[in-house]
């Protein structure tokens, strides 16, 4: 999703193709800086420990190509060698965006991310918005979690930082649509620069090996 565009409905920043690469995709020449990549002016914060290399995938549940690219992504989160660390970080490019960035931390602070998935599929093929908190918690009660626990954490103090954190990252990567990809804190790709999001994943593991190199 574009950040200029904000409606449910509007075409995401392009299409997630899959992972499945042809031989030709693989042959493609080295990115360029600038092209389909960019490196950031002023370095990102990271979350991960020394010695890892942090990939950041920018998302907005009601992104129908974030809901495209995500089980896309969890093939790749599972060949990812040991030194990378994904962390997925939901954007908000206006006010409206933030409840669904305080569901997403509201989950990982009860430890049901498992959840996420469901997420996505509530809103694109159920076609239940989940965009506003009493929507957000009458959803998750349906889904096995303790309303009144879940609307104490999804108000809580630490995760109205989570959230203004997420936003805050997702300017310094300065995040044109989603799904995006921002890597070791110095650069950024999405599915717009590099062509689709299977080739912005090319680029990321092209720039997990730079960024070890500089270790």
């Amino acid at each position: 999703m574009d950040r200029r565009v904000f409606s449910a409905g509007a075409a995401c920043a392009v299409a997630a193709a899959g992972l499945g690469l042809s031989p030709l995709a693989r042959a493609q020449k080295k990115p360029e800086d600038g092209d389909q990549y960019k490196s950031l002016d002023k370095r990102a914060p990271t979350e991960a420990p020394e010695g890892k290399v942090e990939v950041v995938e920018f998302f907005w549940y009601s992104c129908p190509h974030c809901n495209a690219f995500e089980p896309q992504l969890d093939v790749w989160q599972k060949r990812l060698p040991a030194d990378v660390v994904l962390r997925r970080v939901p954007v908000a490019f206006r006010d409206s965006f933030v409840p669904q960035q305080r569901l997403f931390y509201s989950l990982e602070a009860m430890g049901k991310l498992d959840l996420h998935g469901k997420v996505f599929h509530a809103i694109h093929a159920e076609k239940q918005p989940l965009d506003k908190e009493n929507l957000i918690v009458e959803w998750v009660g349906r889904n096995g979690v303790d309303k009144a626990k879940f609307q104490e954490i999804y108000n809580s103090f630490s995760i109205s930082t989570k959230a203004r954190k997420a936003t805050q990252l997702q300017d310094a990567y300065r995040v044109e649509g989603v799904p995006a990809l921002g890597i070791a804190g110095r650069w950024y790709t999405d599915g717009t620069m590099a062509g689709s999001m299977a080739r912005a994943v090319q680029v990321a593991e092209y720039l997990i090996a730079e960024a070890r190199k500089a270790r």
